[in-house]
């Protein structure tokens, strides 16, 4: 049987035409030849996840993304990906959009959950989750430390205007007036400490001897404390209050009247006696002055007595 041109050319054009289906749906991330599962993922935002990106699991490149549209009036974005692994997993892993490298794009990585009875099929719908990238983490730790950057800024700013404001023209001269008088102290400072030198260095040896007897004075102090530490405090304070019982005794028997001292504390008719004989024996001394002959006559020729003559200075 003779092909005609009409059938080659009718041939040549079907085949052309697979090819291309074919080729179109490979770029797609499709092989016709494989029976891959063709799964789903919702997101509010893919962060820049484009059709034909790689989809893995465990870091294996397993499919690729077909396509990104939107799902309903809110914009959430639906992302239908292929699976050509027969690996199993539950159909509640994640479909996790993460960044591929520094300067890649990004990729799609299932994070799979065996759970048996809930495996993964044909169109079926994985909850989705975006991990933040690389330079979305720097970015959110970088902007707290560029707002705190600037707010040092602000008050560093401030700080300066501030001191401007106070450094103006009579409060410099008033610190260059400070600074001078510092100057001045310090030199004064300097040559008392010459002077204080001086002097310690021409009394050294005075001030040794000074230093010598303070230590022997403390030395014997110490002596002297330890004398005073090993009087029995307790004893003489026993014998102390025995001293002090006898004065109470004493003070109380005089009070009392006993004893000599009492009486003649207490009896006032023994007061009388020994004043009436005080004054009695007074009165004789003085008439013993006075008349000294009336008491002791010595005559050698027998002369008489002279009459008594009463004094006129004596004691009534």
């Amino acid at each position: 049987m003779k092909i005609t041109r009409e059938v080659k050319t009718g041939i040549l054009a079907i085949c052309a035409i697979a090819l291309l289906i074919f080729g179109y749906s490979f770029l797609k991330g499709q092989n016709l030849l494989e029976n891959d599962r063709t799964l789903y993922a919702v997101y509010d935002n893919v962060e820049g996840l484009i059709p034909s990106s790689p989809v893995t699991i465990n870091g294996l490149v397993v499919g690729q993304v077909v396509s990104i549209n939107f799902v309903d009036t809110k914009g959430n974005l639906v992302v239908e990906f292929n699976v050509s692994n027969d690996f199993s997993f539950s159909k509640n892993s994640e479909a996790k959009v993460y960044s591929g490298g520094l300067i890649g794009g990004k990729s799609l990585a299932i994070v799979p959950k065996y759970e048996q009875g809930l495996e993964a099929k044909d169109r079926d719908t994985l909850p989705g989750r975006v991990e933040p990238g690389l330079l979305e983490l720097v970015n959110h730790k970088l902007t707290p430390l560029q707002e705190k950057l600037e707010s040092a800024i602000t008050d560093a700013d401030t700080l300066l205007t501030s001191v401007n404001g106070i450094l103006n023209v009579d409060n410099k001269n008033n610190l260059n007036t400070i600074f001078k008088d510092l100057s001045s102290t310090i030199k004064n400072f300097k040559g008392a400490s010459r002077t204080l030198n001086n002097i310690l260095s021409g009394n050294e040896e005075k001030l040794n001897k000074t230093l010598s007897n303070l230590d022997k004075m403390s030395t014997n102090l110490n002596k002297v404390s330890d004398s005073l530490a090993q009087i029995n405090v307790a004893k003489l304070g026993k014998e102390l209050e025995q001293v002090l019982a006898g004065f109470d005794k004493i003070s109380k028997d005089l009070n009392a009247g006993k004893g000599t001292a009492g009486k003649l504390l207490k009896d006032d008719k023994l007061y009388y006696n020994l004043e009436k004989t005080s004054k009695e024996l007074e009165l004789l001394l003085q008439d013993l002055r006075l008349n000294p002959t009336r008491y002791i006559n010595v005559s050698v020729f027998g002369k008489k007595n002279k009459p008594y003559q009463t004094p006129t200075d004596s004691i009534n």
